[in-house]
């Protein structure tokens, strides 16, 4: 399927819903205000035939609007190659209808020491930014891609403990506050595309990123260690998470207060949280998406190497068609149902640690996955910790495969309704307090 075709067809699957910030009673999100006045990229000597280097305009123009107090930078239509560049406070990143922002293929261009690249666009320790505009911003990621999918096969030969290969991160927002990114398309990223590291108070708007499904790692949006985040109306399909919720921070900055609204999902591996989850996350809410040929829709991930508490998540009014698995909490990320049992098996426990994973108070409600949908999926925690309070209600799966549970504690099943080839429900002894309501 063509990609502007692809595009099309999930705007009209999805929901009707078209409000531009969350719903009635939830938290608000501080928006960016930034300055009065421009400046356009063409007036610090950038030229727009794809292959000169306009990391010096773009420089230059930054410099100039942080000397007036901030503004709007302007990129017109054309295709504007450039080597990585910074952002500030108080600044629009404007990018006109046809405008490209197209990034450098060359590895040495964004290598800050050996297996470690910075971000091709890059934002830290500011406030109030924006990235705004009907372009595109492309990480020419295919120049990466093939290495990535050669470290893989030989870390995999070797057992190594990681194999996912050293990449720059496309768009990054380290320590900011107060950032909106709205209308711009992002493709081809080496690897995650845009990342919200340890911000507060980011708004991620009609956002549409796209990378080919089968290039490695290129996660869509991956917030970490932030608080109050609402990613709104966005379009993903990519080879990876679509959306990664993290809490991974090393000075114990807990991941809140997030709401994903009204998205659509195509490939990729669903709306997740994880896999670090050990700094903690408490009190997010996936509302209204829709998921096509995602592997997984709903996604808890981790496992005793980088886990934590992640408590009052709510999943609510999803629609899915031909997804892998529609729903899945496990403790086990590294792990598959093959390999530790349909139900988790007869596993040894474990000392509890501060890298425990721990899935609390977590509900899944109003789901439909029809059309294609293969497998129902799991809900699987540890025996030395299970996934406790856990709620799934109105919920309807199509597939051959029933869902698997084990070491479970207080679940709750009511009006759960999943047409499987045999047993719609595999539940043992390492499932207390089950509750099944029609």
């Amino acid at each position: 399927m063509k990609l502007n075709s692809f595009f099309f067809y999930l705007s009209f699957i999805l929901v009707s819903a078209i409000r531009l910030c969350a719903d009635v009673g939830d938290f608000t999100v501080a928006q960016p205000i930034i300055p009065k006045g421009s400046v356009n990229l063409k007036d610090f000597g950038a030229i727009n035939d794809g292959k000169t280097d306009n990391a010096g305009a773009f420089k230059q123009a930054v410099e100039v609007l942080i000397k007036r107090g901030g503004g709007t930078l302007i990129v017109p239509e054309g295709v504007w190659y450039t080597l990585p560049f910074e952002l500030a406070s108080n600044i629009n990143l404007n990018l006109a209808a046809n405008a490209k922002i197209l990034f450098s293929p060359h590895f040495e261009d964004y290598k800050v020491k050996s297996k470690k690249y910075r971000p091709l666009l890059y934002i830290h320790d500011a406030h109030d930014i924006v990235i705004s505009g009907k372009g595109t911003i492309d990480g020419n990621g295919s120049a990466w891609w093939p290495e990535a999918l050669r470290f893989k096969q030989e870390a995999t030969r070797l057992h190594s403990s990681s194999n996912t290969s050293p990449r720059p991160r496309m768009v990054q927002f380290d320590h900011c506050v107060r950032v909106r990114v709205e209308d711009v398309t992002l493709i081809n990223s080496p690897v995650f595309n845009l990342v919200p590291m340890l911000c507060e108070d980011v708004t991620i708007d009609h956002v549409t990123i796209y990378n080919p499904h089968t290039a490695l790692n290129t996660d869509g949006i991956d917030p970490s260690a932030s608080k109050r985040v609402l990613i709104t109306h966005c379009t993903i399909d990519t080879g990876d998470d679509c959306i990664a919720v993290k809490a991974g921070s090393a000075s114990g900055v807990l991941t809140e207060n997030i709401i994903i609204t009204d998205c659509a999902f195509g490939h990729g591996h669903g709306c997740s949280i994880g896999s670090e989850t050990y700094s903690g996350l408490r009190h997010m809410i996936v509302r209204r998406c829709t998921f096509d040929g995602t592997e997984i829709g709903v996604r808890f991930k981790s496992d005793r190497r980088r886990g934590g508490l992640v408590e009052d998540v709510t999943y609510e009014d999803l629609t899915m068609r031909n997804v892998g698995e529609a729903i899945v909490i496990s403790s086990y990320y590294q792990g598959t149902t093959t390999d530790i049992g349909s139900d988790g098996g007869s596993q040894n426990a474990e000392a509890i640690t501060r890298t425990t994973p721990h899935w609390k108070h977590i509900t899944v409600k109003n789901l439909k996955a029809v059309n294609g949908t293969k497998d129902a999926g799991m809900i699987l925690g540890l025996p030395e910790m299970p996934a406790e309070a856990i709620t799934l209600e109105n919920v309807s799966i199509e597939a051959p495969k029933g869902l698997r549970m084990g070491y479970t504690k207080n679940v709750t099943l009511n009006a759960v309704h999943i047409t499987a080839q045999g047993s719609a429900l595999i539940a043992d002894k390492t499932n207390v307090g089950l509750q099944q309501t029609k």
